[in-house]
Formats: C-alpha cells, sequence, structure tokens
C-alpha cells in the first residue's frame, strides 16, 4: 500500500514536471485552438450562413468568395496544428488543461479584437453587417473578445500560480 502511495505521488509529481516544462507549448497550443477555432466560426456563421460579409468586401463577389476560402483555410489549418500540439503534450503526459484553455480564450479573444478593430475599423477590409446600425454589432464584438482575453490572462495567471504552489508543496516535503 505504501509503495502504491508514493507511486501515486510520484506519478503526480512527473505529470506537473511535464506540463511545468512544456507550459509554453500548452499556452500556444491554446491561443492556436483558439484563434483557429473563433476564425471558423466567424466563416461559418457570419460569412457563410448569414451573408453578412466576406473576408475581403472591397472587390467582386467571386474575389469575397476567394478570400474566404483562404480564410476558412487558415482557420483550419490553426485549429488543426494547435490540435497536433495538443496531441504532442498528452503524448507527453503534459497537457495542462487550466493553461490550455487560458490560451484558447487569448487566441480566441486576441483574434476577434483583432478583426473587430484592425480588420473592421482602420483596414476597413469588411463590416459585421451592412446596411445597420453598426454600432451594438461593434461593442458586442468586441466587449466579448475582451472579456475572453481578461478570462484567458486569468487562467494562465491561476495556472502559474497553482504551479508556484505545487512546487512548494513539494520541496517542503
Amino acid at each position: 500500500m505504501e509503495e502504491e502511495g508514493l507511486t501515486t505521488i510520484h506519478n503526480t509529481q512527473v505529470h506537473s514536471d511535464n506540463r511545468a516544462a512544456f507550459a509554453r507549448r500548452n499556452l500556444w497550443s491554446g491561443i492556436l485552438f483558439g484563434l483557429g477555432f473563433v476564425a471558423f466560426l466567424d466563416e461559418t456563421l457570419f460569412h457563410q450562413l448569414l451573408h453578412w460579409h466576406k473576408f475581403y468586401d472591397k472587390s467582386t463577389v467571386a474575389v469575397g468568395l476567394i478570400s474566404d476560402g483562404l480564410f476558412h483555410a487558415f482557420s483550419w489549418f490553426a485549429t488543426v496544428g494547435g490540435l497536433f500540439l495538443v496531441g504532442d503534450l498528452r503524448r507527453r503526459n503534459a497537457l495542462w488543461h487550466k493553461m490550455w484553455w487560458g490560451g484558447k480564450l487569448l487566441g480566441a479573444g486576441a483574434f476577434q479584437l483583432y478583426d473587430g478593430t484592425i480588420q473592421h475599423k482602420i483596414m476597413r477590409i469588411h463590416q459585421i453587417r451592412y446596411n445597420v446600425d453598426i454600432l451594438p454589432y461593434d461593442l458586442v464584438w468586441n466587449i466579448s473578445a475582451a472579456i475572453m482575453i481578461l478570462f484567458g490572462i486569468g487562467l494562465v495567471i491561476s495556472a502559474r500560480r497553482d504551479e508556484r504552489g505545487r512546487k512548494g508543496t513539494f520541496s517542503n516535503a
């Protein structure tokens, strides 16, 4: 029984050491997945299903469709790339869920805030929607992006705090 308890503690420590060693990879795989996932949702909902806009609205419909196709490919490459990193982390027994979810929210929020400010307002390559009062749409889009970023930062900070506390617990044992 005692050996079993030691093994459990040892495996927990090894798992925690792995995830701490791969903290940056956990964060970046979450960021990549979150960015790709929100871009995929944007493309699917607003471009394809609702027909509110194309990725590039300053040209012909054909150019808009090509730009949507490229945007869609980008979103899938980011999503699949993030999942390949998750697979590698799981293989190494180093997947850190709290850090990954923090990264996912950071990536999703960062993409959405970039889209809502840079692409919509500065570059003006498209708007969320046309022929309506755009302010409520912009507010919801950008405020929800900021909320995702704040929650993502909170999770990353909490994960790091948990790890510092865990290291203090093992070094005092």
